[in-house]
């Protein structure tokens, strides 16, 4: 139950702008959805495995305070962490997790969120899937390219992505001001022509979790980013700015 919490909360609050998801939990899955409320990202993720402690619809809002839970040392592997469960709205959900040390010595409870608040809140988001133009593996070579460029140009909240010949570049900046350009993936296959602004916050956080990552973008404004962190696989879709 440990890691699965700590991997939710890694892959989701430790974007920087998620504090609330909703989980759906079967007895043959779990999927979780969140949207950022600047709505720069929305995530969608299965677990590998079916948590059967989630069967229900539910919300994990604070997860600020979760997290902080879960990172005391008081909660090792001998620790108690339950999820307790009551019937709503007809039907029978998780409703709070209890963490507990062995010697039953130090407590938390963390509040669940009821289906009906967390469907008001994390309403579902269609996203009809565009022609993706540009489909890769991010290489480490990049993604420290990426954080050197945003250091180097601090003051920009977002850059842009073209592809310029057969490699996709990045942009920070322009003419005007400080600027900085880079290449990012070499050899990429397909077009990108209409330059849209890409959050950079969001998009270097995605790229620096840990686990195997795919991305695609679209020149219609579009991008999708998958990470499997061996636990669940996350689908971070990231809609795209205009100039």
């Amino acid at each position: 139950m440990k890691d699965n919490l700590q991997d939710l909360i890694k892959y989701t609050h430790g974007l920087g702008v998620i504090d609330l998801i909703k989980v759906i939990g079967t007895d043959t899955d779990t999927k979780i959805s969140a949207l950022s409320e600047d709505r720069t990202v929305v995530v969608e993720g299965v677990m590998h495995q079916p948590v059967a402690e989630f069967i229900g619809t539910f919300g994990m809002p604070n997860l600020g305070k979760l997290q902080t839970i879960l990172g005391f040392d008081d909660y090792d592997e001998h620790a108690k962490i339950t999820v307790d469960s009551v019937k709503r709205e007809g039907a029978v959900a998780p409703a709070s997790i209890h963490f507990e040390t062995k010697a039953g010595d130090f407590v938390n409870d963390y509040r669940l969120m009821s289906k009906a608040i967390v469907e008001e809140k994390v309403q579902n988001v269609k996203f009809k899937t565009p022609k993706w133009d540009i489909e890769f593996e991010p290489t480490i070579a990049g993604i420290q390219r990426l954080k050197k460029q945003s250091l180097a140009n601090n003051e920009e909240q977002h850059f842009v992505m073209k592809t310029e010949g057969k490699d996709l570049k990045v942009y920070f900046g322009d003419h005007s001001t400080h600027s900085g350009n880079f290449v990012f993936q070499h050899d990429v296959g397909g077009t990108l022509h209409r330059g849209w602004k890409w959050p950079v916050k969001v998009f270097l956080s995605i790229m620096d979790l840990a686990g195997i990552k795919s991305v695609k973008i679209s020149d219609a404004g579009a991008s999708e980013i998958t990470v499997d962190s061996g636990i669940a696989v996350y689908r971070y879709i990231l809609p795209g700015l205009s100039k």
